[in-house]
């Protein structure tokens, strides 16, 4: 799954209790450059559609993404928080862009075993972005998401997301 054609490992990502409050730690702590900080747009009608508060920053070319579910619309990321009332940063899962045209999409997702690898989530937003997450946690311990963004849309959230070392 990892060993496909034009897929790259683009992602690590937490989920938060408090994207606030994690994305300042995370730039205290581990001088992430801060985040570019959004709720998610709706999919498309009649797809799961969650609410979340999502935080992007990349360092060495990894995008780091913090997620806070809002609600009770999000369960496969709620569900990992323990609850309280302190600040909670938990892993999720890793992501594996595939680039170029959709075609590669289509293959990349066609190539998938998906009994071996259950898809657990996915959605579409319009002709822009294409993605789903297998459920590894048997074997890797956390989710894998597999995402496809038009070549616009990568575009646009590259020019939005804060990156260290700084765009030359």
């Amino acid at each position: 799954m990892f060993a496909r054609p034009n897929a790259q490992h683009s992602q690590i990502a937490y989920v938060t209790n408090d994207i606030e409050a994690a994305a300042r730690q995370f730039s205290e702590q581990f001088s992430t450059p801060g985040f570019f900080i959004f709720e998610n747009p709706r999919g498309e009608p009649g797809m799961p559609s969650p609410h979340l508060k999502i935080g992007l920053a990349r360092v060495g070319g990894i995008e780091i993404e913090l997620i806070e579910p809002i609600g009770d619309t999000a369960p496969l990321f709620s569900d990992v928080l323990p609850g309280g009332d302190g600040l909670a940063i938990q892993f999720h899962h890793v992501a594996i862009r595939i680039d170029g045209p959709v075609e590669n999409w289509d293959a990349h997702s066609a190539s998938i075993d998906k009994q071996a690898h259950p898809i657990v989530f996915e959605g579409t937003m319009g002709d822009d972005l294409r993605f789903f997450y297998t459920d590894e946690r048997s074997t890797l311990g956390h989710y894998v998401e597999h995402v496809w963004m038009s070549e616009k849309m990568l575009a646009q959230v590259g020019a939005a997301t804060p990156t260290y070392p700084a765009k030359g």
